[in-house]
């Protein structure tokens, strides 16, 4: 007994191996990281998207090049040098929205579908901070990569327009008129963060819980309830209410008295301060707050499939 007592025993001297306390905030910050590298569509795929609009740019250059001298008025002249700059600014969003759609809809699903839930619910961090992690990517790291590829993207569009209007004896002054690059970043932050990203946030909310949720297909239980809602609402009392409320943070921006089809920035983006002050902004944050519950207790309860 002695000699069996004394080989378990602890050495003398010995200290109890004790976790180290990671402050949540960093544990926040980490995650985020795991999910932009495990996550590589999220860039990915918005940059082979602004490889294929980079090609058309200078396609449409060099049709456009020769009307663009005494041909076209000033303001006409304007319109074809400016518009492919806020369109490839525009499609760069609208892939980004996509692929945060899909990033949420398989954010808690694919980690059940894998298994690898399991090993994430073994390390010392809460079920709250992951799915505030998953959160943050669709609306602050997602915005913030369509950002940086839209300036990236709009500084070689600038490049290759003065190489060929310089080539073409137009000059390149006529570009940097007519382009004023500061002034559009300056919108397009404002257009991505606060309205992207804050806008949309009872959407990302949303799918993150029927990620959690659904045992299979959760772009089916995604969309059908909302379907059915609106159908429902037709047909009983013939009014779209319910459809009106999911388009609002999509329609709500337009502000300008320039038409949405001529994909102005300027028209597209809210004022910061009227978006700010938008009940329905803050009722949205709510609603998105309630589904986040929802998601935390759910992954909380749920295993792998």
């Amino acid at each position: 007994m002695n000699t069996q007592s004394n080989a378990t025993a602890r050495p003398l001297g010995a200290q109890s191996v004790v976790p180290a306390d990671i402050p949540a905030l960093r544990q926040f910050y980490s995650l985020v990281q795991r999910e932009v590298w495990e996550s590589r569509s999220l860039y990915i795929a918005p940059l082979a998207a602004a490889t294929l609009f980079l090609l058309g740019f200078v396609m449409s250059l060099v049709y456009f090049r020769g009307r663009l001298g005494p041909v076209l008025g000033p303001a006409e002249q304007h319109r074809v040098i400016n518009q492919p700059f806020d369109l490839v600014a525009v499609l760069i969003m609208a892939v980004t929205f996509l692929v945060a759609l899909f990033y949420c809809l398989d954010a808690l699903y694919g980690e059940r579908r894998d298994r690898s839930i399991l090993f994430w619910k073994s390390l010392p961090v809460s079920d709250t901070t992951i799915v505030l992690s998953k959160m943050a990517v669709p609306v602050v790291v997602v915005p913030l990569i369509a950002f940086a590829l839209t300036v990236g993207v709009h500084l070689i569009m600038l490049l290759l327009g003065s190489m060929i209007f310089q080539g073409s004896g137009i000059g390149a002054a006529t570009l940097w008129r007519h382009v004023p690059l500061v002034h559009k970043w300056a919108v397009l932050f404002i257009h991505l963060i606060p309205g992207h990203g804050l806008a949309f946030a009872p959407f990302y909310a949303w799918l993150l819980l029927v990620s959690a949720w659904a045992r299979r297909t959760p772009f089916l239980w995604a969309v059908l309830p909302p379907l059915a809602i609106g159908g429902v609402e037709k047909i009983a009392f013939n009014t779209s209410y319910f459809a009106s409320i999911l388009m609002s943070p999509m329609a709500g921006g337009l502000r300008s008295s320039e038409p949405a089809s001529t994909m102005s920035m300027d028209a597209m983006t809210p004022a910061l301060g009227d978006l700010l002050s938008s009940p329905g902004l803050w009722i949205g944050f709510a609603v998105a707050a309630v589904f986040l519950v929802g998601a935390i207790r759910l992954r909380r309860a749920r295993g792998p499939i």
